[in-house]
């Protein structure tokens, strides 16, 4: 696996850096104590009220240092990747940030996060400073291991203690209110990958086919593997475990965790199966889906319950700063509106004009006529087509001569431009579609056909991208349009022949796929669009 870094060495120190630099100033800070001691803390804490303190090993982001903030963490505690901060990191965010109300650490339920934590309180104690301690124990992977794992539930604890210190509460209270959220929070996590980590070999331990249900947050391997299948029917697995430790009649807060690597569209998949599941029932609030608390790059998701009563539902839905942090939001139904309906055509009938009848199938004629030979030109700077698609936009049209308006030039324009919409196909297809609805709105608008093609063209050319120069058809109908509109037909018809042949020596086109091709492949080869234009031009000439 391929990682952005510099130094295995660095990653930490310079990943929470870049998350001071990017955030707004004056709310976040540093210990100078880099590198062995790495704490982020709320810049503008002055130590009046209860500080709430967490951490745990990096690799977790945006937990815990983006979770620094008014209304959550008062300071995060870092220690490298995967692995838990020392004692004195955490004794030392302890002497920073604790005043006379006292600090709650809220630790998650690994050893090494018990036993630095715990032993830092006991120093801290000792020095005079007033700690209590929250461990998470949310991981239900495991029932009946007598000390599960924290995982992302623990978010729920550091946004209920976070609120109740910033309201003024007391430590005990706080201290209470975490440790009884923490003991009704049910996690379960699925990944269809291990993750990898920076510096270090990566092995697959999962087959193409495989999953894993019930892991931690380290890559640790999880409880069992189970088949790759369907979306809804792993989130109904999921559900079925996690529904043996809720109460039915109760209220719940949802956290949807992205462990790293889901994309966004699958989360929102797995948000829409699950609150559309019996389980998505007794949810009164959900949190994200987001990457909350993840494992690097982990292809995986877990899921949090929380039991709710009034105060921890005015905990989760009030305001917090830290950006990382979404919102808690009470999960609503799909509001679905009636799409507007698309104004009515009224259909002319088709009606009979000798001279505009002989001009389109003259038209039509050329361009079938001309299909290997731009299908030849075409394959020297793209995929060999043009004249395919071409002639089968003529094709179209030809067919449907019959029951045209041609007495009615506008509505004429307006039903070819439909049709090669819907028929031709590929990106001339549409451009030619533009270019005869806006001429048909310009000749409805009172326009003689040469300025209404005109205006046609300066649509086709807007939407489009291509101007005289690119090596486009534009270079043949640009100037073959402005004479017919200032001459005849006989000087528009040249002025095509001379702008088609100019393409030739274009070899930087600036526009279509000829643009993706080396000069040397079109140098003396002309744009088969521009081509196509000439033809036309010329045969109407010739038909007289």
């Amino acid at each position: 696996m391929k990682h952005f870094f510099n130094r295995r060495d660095s990653i930490v120190t310079e990943a929470l850096d870049g998350l001071l630099r990017t955030t707004p100033p004056g709310r976040l800070a540093r210990l100078d104590t880099y590198p062995d001691i790495k704490v982020v803390l709320r810049a503008d804490w002055d130590k009046s009220k209860v500080a709430v303190v967490s951490g745990g090993g990096a690799g977790h982001e945006p937990s815990h240092a983006g979770f620094v903030g008014k209304g959550l963490l008062t300071a995060a505690v870092s220690g490298e990747i995967f692995a838990s901060p020392s004692v004195e990191a955490v004794l030392t965010a302890i002497r920073a940030v604790t005043g006379e109300p006292g600090c709650l650490l809220v630790v998650k339920n690994y050893t090494g996060d018990r036993l630095n934590f715990g032993l830092a309180a006991e120093r801290a104690r000792a020095e005079g400073y007033r700690v209590e301690m929250a461990i998470v124990a949310d991981d239900i992977a495991l029932p009946d291991i007598p000390q599960p794992r924290g995982v992302a539930g623990t978010l729920f604890v550091h946004k209920i203690a976070g609120h109740l210190a910033e309201t003024g509460a007391d430590l005990a209270t706080v201290a209470g209110a975490a440790r009884a959220a923490a003991a009704d929070i049910a996690s379960l996590g699925v990944s269809l990958s291990s993750c990898s980590i920076p510096g270090q070999p990566f092995e697959a331990r999962l087959g193409a086919q495989e999953g894993e249900l019930g892991l931690g947050i380290h890559g640790e391997p999880g409880v069992e593997r189970i088949p790759l299948q369907p979306a809804g029917e792993i989130v109904a697995l999921m559900s079925g475990r996690l529904a043996a430790r809720l109460d039915p009649a109760a209220d719940y807060a949802l956290l949807i965790n992205n462990l790293g690597a889901v994309p966004p569209l699958e989360m929102s998949l797995i948000a829409e199966a699950l609150l559309g599941s019996e389980l998505g029932r007794g949810v009164k609030l959900v949190i994200g889906p987001a990457a909350l608390m993840t494992a690097l790059n982990m292809n995986g998701f877990s899921l949090s319950y929380l039991r709710l009563d009034a105060a921890r539902e005015a905990a989760l839905t009030a305001p917090a700063e830290p950006l990382a942090w979404r919102p808690a939001v009470a999960p609503g139904g799909v509001e679905v509106w009636s799409a507007p309906s698309a104004p009515r055509d009224e259909v002319s009938a088709a009606s009979a004009d000798a001279a505009a009848e002989a001009v389109i199938r003259t038209a039509c004629a050329t361009l079938i006529g001309l299909e290997e030979e731009l299908n030849r030109l075409d394959a020297r700077a793209g995929d060999g087509d043009t004249g395919s698609t071409v002639a089968t936009g003529a094709r179209a049209v030809d067919a449907r001569l019959s029951g045209l308006p041609l007495a009615d030039p506008a509505a004429t324009l307006k039903a070819i431009g439909a049709e090669l919409g819907t028929a031709m196909g590929g990106s001339s297809g549409v451009l030619l579609s533009i270019f005869f609805t806006a001429a048909a709105q310009a000749r409805g608008d009172g326009a003689r056909l040469p300025e209404a093609l005109l205006a046609g063209l300066e649509r086709m050319v807007f939407y489009g991208g291509a101007a005289l120069g690119d090596r486009t058809m534009i270079d043949a109908l640009d100037p073959a349009l402005r004479a017919l509109a200032t001459v005849d037909l006989a000087a528009a018809a040249a002025a095509a022949s001379s702008g088609a042949e100019a393409t030739k020596a274009m070899v930087q086109a600036r526009a279509g796929r000829a643009a993706y091709v080396a000069a040397r492949d079109l140098e003396g080869s002309p744009d088969p669009g521009a081509v196509a234009v000439a033809k036309v031009f010329a045969a109407l000439v010739e038909r007289g």
